[in-house]
């Protein structure tokens, strides 16, 4: 059994040819028996949006704490392979802005703004996917996270256009992928002992000839 720390790669690439999108994230999971395994994610966020007529910021830290079930069997997963599904509960809190915005009508232009606003964010996720080692103590893999929303920090009709943890709050549901580099750490090896039963020969009836 192990202990995993893992880092998502795909965020700081993003960074690289988009600066106005900066995702950090990273994981610690254990495990706890050869198909069940804790989980605890955290990472920051600041996001940056504009369009013709608005700009919009958001910007904070999410967790995220669940269990891993790995598919596959003991024998075939060797603690070195991992094809399963994950289940997290995930809370975030974050500020928000609309620095301004404006609107044309009739009557002319009108411009305003949205103050900055701590809220808190609630959703559950299930997150399918792989782990392969691929050197002693070193693995790769990539998760499917489908994300369902259970409160955006606000009303309805002031619900944040985007919020770390869990992305785009426009709907109810939103989807992404993650892509990790982990450490594997070996604290725990179960050694199985098979008892052979041993046969006692038949005893032969008395007076027998041989």
């Amino acid at each position: 059994m192990q202990l995993k720390a893992g880092i998502e790669i795909s965020g700081p690439v993003i960074y690289l040819t988009d600066k106005n999108n900066l995702s950090i994230e990273g994981f610690v999971s254990f495990d706890r028996n050869e198909k069940i395994a804790f989980v605890v994610e955290g990472g920051y966020l600041d996001y940056k949006y504009s369009q013709y007529n608005y700009d919009y910021r958001s910007k904070g830290s999410f967790a995220r704490a669940g269990i891993d079930f790995n598919l596959l069997l003991p024998e075939i997963s060797k603690s070195k392979y991992w094809a399963g599904i994950g289940l997290r509960y995930g809370v975030s809190v974050f500020n928000s802005e609309t620095p301004s915005f404006h609107h044309e009508n009739y009557w002319g232009t009108a411009t305003s703004s949205i103050p900055q606003r701590i809220s808190w964010g609630h959703f559950i996720e299930v997150a399918p996917g792989v782990k392969t080692e691929v050197f002693k103590n070193f693995s790769l893999g990539w998760n499917i996270r489908l994300r369902m929303l259970i409160s955006g920090g606000a009303g309805k009709d002031l619900r944040p256009i985007y919020f770390p943890g869990f992305g785009s709050s426009g709907k109810s549901t939103s989807a992404g992928i993650s892509y990790y580099m982990i450490l594997n750490i070996p604290f725990k090896t179960i050694n199985v002992k098979i008892k052979v039963k041993e046969e006692i020969p038949e005893e032969e009836p008395e007076g027998t000839l041989r």
